[in-house]
């Protein structure tokens, strides 16, 4: 049986006419909108999280290595210093191109469309991981850019169909048979002549579902417009800092770091880097956007219970002599076996000697140091003013701070956790006195000193992974910042303890690799280390969270051996 309906060859002049099908270029001007919208989220997350590189830069970065060399020259000599607005201006011609496919997918089939989008986020991801100075805090910037693009484009295409259906039934209605007895209606529901029929309150019924997608396309571009104003103003202010950053050379020390000495690296496959680089560096700080400070017009105060005050700036702190040390840090919220903790190369000048042109006055005990963001950490006075490499430092394994950690000053002080130490952005050193002053963590729970505990980790192999019976190497690192490490010990099923290979330290401010072979047939073992400080003291035994003073426990891993 043929259930089509003929579709008579002239309507009568009432009968409403099927519009132009306008479908796809509404769902591509919603793909547009939906991209545009994501990507303006990323960069406003990369001024807030990691000025130094966003998915727009990070991938345009990655294009630009990637061209030939000659590709080079020719925008050059076709655009001048004006190249990388045209390489962006591409970039984003590349976008909306292909954000407008992924709306014209999405519309013709479900889930075709976001995925065009998802590898939006991935590349992010990827160029992000190969910019030297990209960090973990980056990699969020283009998943939530994605992230939303998606929840968008989804929302908008539901609208969009909205529209389409309602304009379907219009046209089943205006093709229905002429012949047919009309349903009984008021005078006042009865169209005049000519007038289309009316739904709801008087309307068109595909006016409601049009408008609805409208506002929803126009409240899109409105989210893009608004966070793109925000993100431009984050990303120039950000650029100019790392511009400024880029061209500042920073003075040789007067104090060379100590040589690294032979074997300190051990060389075994998984173990961290003995000094960690700066883009793999922890970040731990409660800046929701990082303070973005240009030196020149950076200045430092000591104020509170001194003698004198003093101001310094930051020309007047470069012409300064110099320190050079490894220093290890690490944050009071690391785990028993975790990963805030690093190892760099640090520049700067001794806080003890900018302390003494201040002259602390007698029962001072407290340096309370302030962020340019307005956080605070108290530090005991003794520590910076014993002979200890507590610096005000300028630079990080050889070039100026990176933003993220503290550019253009922070502090770096060995022995004590950052919470009570590192203050980055640094802008303020006031001596005063515990029973006076308390830093942001204290009044949250925190001890007010936070020395650094003695402790170690496996790092090979990593927990819950399997390895071949036979000889296993065992690997991690030991840390007692300012007390130095003596010996790392390792047990195995809680047996006896084994002394580990013990790398030679680069002092007693920097963690010590180390490194254990230990025959084992196949079963499942349970490993465990421990190290012991250069005063004979071994680390705690008993396990306790990271509050109030930081964590201790022994590391313990299990290890899959087969056969």
């Amino acid at each position: 049986m043929n259930t089509s309906r003929a579709v008579p060859s002239s309507a009568p002049s009432g009968t409403p006419q099927p519009a132009p099908r306008r479908t796809p270029w509404w769902a591509a001007a919603a793909g547009v909108a939906a991209v545009g919208a994501g990507v303006v989220l990323g960069e406003l997350a990369a001024g807030l999280l990691s000025p130094s590189v966003s998915p727009v830069t990070a991938v345009g970065g990655a294009v630009i290595d990637a061209v030939p060399p000659g590709v080079k020259d020719w925008a050059i000599s076709l655009f001048g210093t004006a190249d990388k607005l045209a390489l962006l201006g591409g970039m984003g011609l590349v976008i909306a191109a292909l954000a407008a496919l992924g709306g014209v997918l999405e519309w013709r089939r479900r889930f075709a469309g976001l995925a065009v989008i998802a590898i939006f986020g991935l590349v992010g991801v990827a160029a992000v991981l190969t910019r030297a100075e990209g960090s973990a805090n980056a990699v969020p910037e283009p998943l939530l850019a994605a992230v939303l693009g998606m929840v968008l484009l989804r929302w908008l295409i539901r609208r969009l169909k909205d529209w389409s259906d309602a304009d379907a039934d219009a046209d089943a209605d205006a093709d229905a048979d002429p012949a047919a007895p009309a349903p009984a209606a008021s005078a006042e529901a009865t169209p005049a002549a000519g007038e289309p029929a009316k739904g709801p309150m008087g309307q068109p019924p595909a006016r409601p579902a049009r408008r609805r997608f409208l506002q929803s396309l126009a409240v899109t571009a409105a989210i893009a417009g608004v966070g793109g104003v925000l993100a431009s103003t984050l990303r120039g202010a950000a650029a100019a800092v790392v511009e400024l950053r880029g061209k500042l050379v920073l003075p040789g020390p007067a104090s060379r770091a100590q040589p690294i000495p032979a074997g300190a690296e051990l060389g075994l496959a998984g173990l961290d880097p003995l000094i960690t680089p700066n883009k793999d560096f922890y970040r731990i700080d409660t800046a929701l956007r990082v303070p973005l400070v240009d030196p020149h017009q950076w200045k430092l105060k000591v104020t509170g219970l001194v003698d004198h005050e003093v101001e310094l700036d930051f020309d007047a702190l470069l012409a300064k002599p110099l320190t050079e040390r490894y220093i290890t840090i690490a944050c009071v919220s690391n785990e028993v076996g975790g990963e805030l903790i690093g190892n760099a190369r640090w520049l700067g000048w001794p806080v003890r000697e900018l302390l003494a042109q201040a002259g602390p006055k007698p029962g001072a005990d407290m340096v309370l140091s302030r962020s340019a963001d307005g956080w605070t950490a108290g530090t005991p006075l003794e520590v910076l003013t014993d002979t200890r490499d507590a610096l005000l430092a300028v630079g990080m394994n050889g070039e100026p701070l990176p933003l993220e950690h503290g550019f253009p000053v922070r502090l770096v002080v060995p022995g004590l956790y950052g919470y009570v130490s590192a203050t980055k952005w640094v802008t303020e050193l006031k001596v005063t006195r515990f029973a006076d002053d308390v830093a942001y963590w204290t009044p949250r729970g925190w001890s007010e000193r936070g020395p650094i505990k003695t402790s170690s980790r496996i790092d090979v192999p990593r927990a819950g992974r399997s390895v071949n019976a036979g000889t296993v190497d065992f690997g991690g690192v030991a840390w007692a910042q300012h007390r130095g490490i003596g010996k790392v010990e390792v047990r195995v099923n809680r047996g006896e303890w084994e002394q580990a290979e013990l790398a030679p330290a680069i002092s007693t401010d920097t963690w010590r690799q180390w490194k254990l072979s230990v025959p084992l047939g196949p079963g499942q073992y349970e490993v465990q280390v421990r190290a012991t400080d250069l005063a004979g003291v071994p680390q705690v035994e008993e396990r306790a969270p990271v509050a109030p003073s930081g964590a201790t426990g022994y590391h313990t891993v299990t290890v899959d051996v087969k056969s």
